[in-house]
């Protein structure tokens, strides 16, 4: 019998995932013969807030022991829309509804999602196919000019590599003070081993002004951290990796400023008078307070974090005027914006930061920080839209990455196909393309320890700092690793290495996965690797927008060590077999099990006498031609 329903077939739902504005979509579902509906089945389609909308199937075939009924729709509204099927028999209702992440059963199940994003919602091309670097600016690398103008409070550290600071001072603050003197010249330096890495584009935690380490505290929006450069300095890092074919994307921190800021000014280092000193500051109602002065709104509480009313119109203008701070930062190379904490921003502020961005260049990208499925993404009790072609282009794909984490780690084959695929479906088709794909940031432990070394959670942050992986274990999350990024460059979406990963660098979680990049003490034979991976994505060019389809998991076929997929093309599809076990796999008859292909040839690894070989913790990749259903 087949199937009732399939989003993932093609022959029951016409349209692949996400459907753009006022395309029509035919929808099919098939009933067992010994089914006979009292009148029409129906597809019922609703929006939040919206009345359900019934529409009549028909029937459109009778095959051997089914009937299969058609509706199309055309979608009119960009929203996230909610389905499902139901028909009537003996006066009985019955639905049809989601069971398994794709496919549907009778009378139990969920709904079916259907993202409709705005007609003309495109994202930029820079992205697509390339490769982001991750770079936390006081770790990467120190160029060894003299630092100027450095704000009092600050500690520089002098031995570079060593652990950062993390215990809390007398008063039990951790005011993350040290600095290792990470600069732009130090990037600007490193270029050429960002091109032979095969980096596109760079993404630079904050370089704003602020007072702690990890400058998400920002003091001033119109001005470079002094320890990193001058404005100038930012200027010609981007005119110099343009020239290596790389661009630079800024991480905008929006959502709340620093305590210590020429806007707030809590400790008086600004000579200007901030919210915190009166309330006739120019600054003052960009901040909620609740006792003047010293209780006031903060970023999850903490008091150097006050939180801003993103909504008013001096500070949205400010950010997002034609004189405002995104303006100003693009003026000087910048090729978009990363959103922290964008399910912080509320709607009306993304609505104009995204006019903002794309009225002074539709190929800048906006990218958001949000962990979860970003289509049906709720907070605060208000549903996101982040995805329909108003606000971003693109997330931090935090899905992708617990998904390949856990299969890596030898998670169930089956839950990783549905975590990768339910994002696929539900993301628009030009979001897909310049997905944010990591396996580490700055947020996280380092991939390496979580696939290699003892757990983290529960620690503390005495267990974390001078914790190091034992030649065992350092030797199992790297294998691991490798498997972890080849998925990584080959789904859909851009690869986003955190700085240092590629050369082994380890860390448990915040600060210690923020240590120096390990100059002259790299992992050369990982680094390789990577570059290796950069050039096979680079030669491929179906990984920029080809469609993703698995095939071939059965796991009894490869006892679950080997997943399969397709990146498709309009004449060839790649098919990529990557290997989690620490044994060699060989897949022989592909012919067979990939019956709906034909013309194979290899592409890379071992592939002859229609056997495909995946070395441990390696990738395959075959080319062939799909040859229809």
């Amino acid at each position: 019998m087949k199937p009732i329903y399939d989003s993932w077939n093609l022959a029951y739902k016409s349209i692949f995932g996400a459907l753009r504005q006022f395309r029509t979509c035919r929808f099919t579902i098939r009933l067992s013969k010994d089914i006979h509906p009292d009148f029409a089945p129906v597809l019922v389609l609703f929006r939040t807030g919206f009345k359900e909308r019934f529409i009549n199937m028909n029937i459109v075939s009778e095959e051997e022991d089914c009937i299969a009924y058609s509706a199309e729709y055309t979608a009119r509204y960009s929203d996230v829309h909610y389905y499902y099927f139901s028909y009537t028999q003996g006066g009985i209702r019955h639905y049809i509804k989601k069971v398994n992440v794709h496919e549907a059963a009778v009378d139990h199940g969920d709904l079916f999602q259907l993202t409709v994003y705005k007609e003309d919602y495109e994202t930029p091309d820079f992205l697509k196919g390339g490769v982001m670097y991750q770079i936390f600016p006081d770790r990467f690398c120190n160029s060894g000019k003299p630092k100027e103008n450095i704000p009092y409070g600050r500690v520089i550290r002098e031995n570079w590599g060593e652990t950062p600071w993390y215990r809390p001072d007398e008063r039990g603050h951790v005011w993350n003070n040290d600095y290792f003197g990470g600069d732009f010249a130090g990037i600007q330096s490193k270029l050429g081993y960002l091109h032979d890495l095969g980096v596109t584009c760079i993404y630079l935690n904050p370089i704003f002004e602020s007072h702690e380490n990890h400058r998400y505290n920002t003091a001033d929006y119109m001005k470079a951290d002094p320890l990193l450069g001058t404005n100038e300095d930012f200027e010609k890092l981007c005119k110099e990796a343009k020239k290596y074919g790389i661009s630079v994307i800024l991480d905008g921190v929006f959502s709340h400023t620093g305590a210590d800021s020429v806007y707030f000014n809590k400790f008086g280092r600004y000579p200007d008078v901030g919210a915190y000193q009166s309330k006739d500051s120019k600054y003052y109602d960009w901040y909620s307070f609740i006792n003047y002065p010293n209780v006031y709104e903060a970023w999850w509480g903490i008091d150097t974090l006050p939180n801003v009313c993103e909504n008013n119109e001096e500070y949205t203008e400010f950010i997002c005027g034609d004189e405002g701070v995104l303006r100003y930062w693009m003026k000087k190379g910048a090729a978009g914006f990363r959103l922290d904490v964008a399910d912080e921003l509320p709607d009306r502020f993304l609505d104009n930061l995204h006019k903002c961005v794309k009225g002074y260049d539709k190929n800048k990208i906006v990218i958001g920080e949000v962990w979860e499925d970003a289509s049906n993404k709720e907070s605060y009790g208000i549903k996101r839209r982040y995805l329909l072609g108003d606000q971003l282009d693109s997330v931090m794909n935090y899905p992708f990455r617990e998904a390949i984490i856990n299969f890596v780690k030898g998670g169930d084959t089956r839950a990783f196909i549905y975590s990768i695929m339910t994002i696929v479906e539900n993301y628009p088709k030009p979001t897909i393309d310049v997905l944010m794909n990591f396996v580490s940031t700055h947020d996280i432990e380092r991939a390496i320890n979580r696939l290699g070394g003892e757990s983290c959670e529960g620690k503390s942050k005495d267990w974390m700092a001078e914790r190091y992986l034992t030649d065992y274990e350092y030797d199992l999350g790297k294998k691991r690793l490798k498997a972890a990024m080849a998925l990584q460059f080959f789904l859909p979406g851009v690869p986003s290495i955190y700085y240092g990963d590629e050369a082994g660098l380890q860390g448990y979680k915040d600060p210690f996965n923020r240590r120096c990049y390990p100059w002259g003490h790299e992992d050369k034979e990982l680094i390789e690797y990577v570059s290796e991976l950069s050039r096979v994505r680079k030669s491929i060019p179906n990984l920029k927008d080809g469609r993703i389809y698995f095939v071939m998991n059965d796991n009894e076929l490869t006892n679950g060590r080997v997943t399969a997929f397709t990146r498709q093309g309009q004449k060839t599809d790649y098919i990529f077999f990557v290997n989690r076990s620490a044994d060699v796999v060989a897949i022989d008859r592909i012919s067979v099990h990939l019956y709906l292909f034909e013309d194979f040839e290899p592409f890379y690894g071992k592939f002859e006498n229609d056997t495909v070989t995946v070395e441990p913790y390696g990738y395959t990749i075959i080319k062939a031609r799909f040859a229809g259903y």
